[in-house]
């Protein structure tokens, strides 16, 4: 090194001297003490000023290089590495890394740089950690602790009728997502429904079904209360009802598809008499049901019998029938009556009357008619017909019912009553009010008189009848 002259030292210590106190030479300088510089000697005093003037120059040099602020980390902190040691952290050339606490994350630079214009290389900051917006629910909502931050607890709910399907509380994590999927709610809650309360019905007199009415129920959806169409399984209100039990439900749906039903039953009785039985040789028509409450049941006896008792009985209240038994007993025809017209009044209303007149036995027209509707007997019984004979003229003339004898007098009583003449052959044929229907003056086949009798108004309700009594002539 090049030695100073002794002047340039003696400069160089009083523009150090004059140095702050806080400067690395304020020790040696305004430090000592008069005694201190008074021992030391001249020679050691100038190698001193040598060695503080060489150091001045480094230091010197040092103080002009370029610093950088002091890292201030908010929620974190820097770690970082110094080309002149871990003391001088903001020195040209130092290098930071930013780190930051939990549940924040750095925003800008990671790591910055001291730079020669004594600024960092780039800003940074450590922002806390938030997780994606959540979405609503639909008909429903969520609650939070502290919005979407980190470590935010967020709480769903559902409006009234619904049902949170999914986690209830999710957590925003460290990595920005939250620890459970998007939660939803939906409609699982049946709608409810109250079908009406219908009590047993009981049929009136002559019907066998009742007329039932009900409110149609209305359905209630506990969610957003929109229903479909009530779906009705059964008979709708106001229709009849026969006897027996009928059930009947109701259906509706809410728009998630759920289902809510109800059901009840109608129970209709009809009032029933014990069932009545067709007399013997004869056989009854009945209305409705035959035995129900108001039923009516006529009775009819067949050709050869009459009918006593009631004509017709009803079905009471008291589940009685009205009337008396009802039997079909052997007509018995009495002869012995004094007039033709108390003959004829036997078989009003009951039996067809067929008068057959001829002067003599051996007529062959009468021989012919009597041959044939003898082979007929069950079509006659079938069609209620009494076949009178009159044989003979005055005083000869005799008259028979099958086997029973007419009295002469009462015999031509008929032919005048009737204008019958006994001179030659007459057929005529009256119904069961008495009208003469037809007359002939030559002999039929049966299957003609029956054609003819089947054409009467009273014989078409009687062929009906006796077809549902399974009434029919085999021969």
């Amino acid at each position: 090194s090049t030695a100073l002259p002794l002047g340039r030292a003696v400069e160089f210590t009083k523009t150090a001297c004059r140095a702050p106190r806080r400067s690395l030479y304020s020790r040696g300088c305004g430090g000592e003490s008069p005694d201190d510089r008074l021992k030391r000697s001249p020679q050691k005093d100038v190698q001193a000023l040598l060695y503080r003037s060489r150091l001045s120059i480094g230091l010197s040099g040092f103080l002009r290089t370029p610093w950088c602020a002091p890292l201030k980390v908010k929620h974190g902190h820097a770690s970082c590495r110094t080309p002149r040691g871990e003391y001088y952290k903001n020195v040209l050339s130092t290098r930071c890394k930013i780190h930051c606490k939990k549940g924040y994350e750095v925003e800008g630079h990671h790591e910055v740089l001291c730079m020669a214009n004594r600024r960092w290389s780039g800003n940074y900051a450590c922002r806390e950690i938030r997780c994606p917006k959540l979405s609503m629910p639909a008909n429903g909502g969520f609650k939070c602790s502290d919005g979407s931050y980190f470590n935010s607890r967020c709480e769903f709910f559902c409006s009234p009728g619904y049902t949170l399907k999914g986690e209830r509380t999710v957590t925003c994590m460290s990595g920005k997502t939250w620890n459970g999927g998007q939660s939803t709610c939906v409609d699982i809650d049946p709608p409810k429904i109250k079908c009406p309360n219908v009590r047993d019905k009981t049929a009136e007199p002559g019907k066998l079904t009742v007329r039932v009415t009900w409110d149609t129920p209305e359905g209630k959806d506990t969610a957003d209360g929109i229903l479909t169409d009530v779906i009705l399984k059964g008979k709708p209100p106001g229709s009849h009802f026969p006897e027996g039990d009928h059930k009947i439900s109701y259906t509706v749906y809410d728009r998630a598809g759920n289902k809510g039903s109800c059901r009840f039953s109608i129970r209709v009785r009809v009032r029933r008499c014990t069932p009545l039985t067709p007399p013997d040789n004869g056989y009854m028509k009945c209305d409705s049901d035959g035995d129900n409450y108001g039923a009516t049941c006529e009775f009819f006896c067949l050709g050869g019998f009459e009918l006593q008792g009631s004509k017709a009985r009803v079905c009471q209240s008291s589940m009685t029938w009205a009337g008396a038994e009802t039997t079909c007993i052997p007509m018995n025809i009495n002869v012995g009556v004094r007039t033709a017209a108390a003959l004829l009044d036997q078989f009003y209303e009951k039996r067809r009357v067929l008068i057959v007149s001829a002067p003599t036995a051996a007529n062959h027209y009468y021989r012919f008619q009597m041959d044939n509707l003898q082979h007929a007997q069950c079509g006659l019984d079938l069609r209620h017909v009494t076949v009178i004979e009159l044989v003979g003229i005055y005083p000869a003339q005799i008259g028979r019912i099958r086997h029973r004898l007419i009295p002469p007098g009462l015999a031509l009583q008929l032919r005048l009553l009737l204008q019958i003449s006994h001179n030659s052959y007459n057929m005529v044929l009256i119904d069961k009010q008495g009208i003469d229907k037809m007359r002939y003056t030559f002999p039929i086949t049966a299957a003609e008189l029956f054609a003819t009798i089947d054409t009467f108004p009273l014989r078409k309700e009687e062929m009906l009848l006796q077809q549902e009594a399974g009434q029919t002539c085999q021969s």
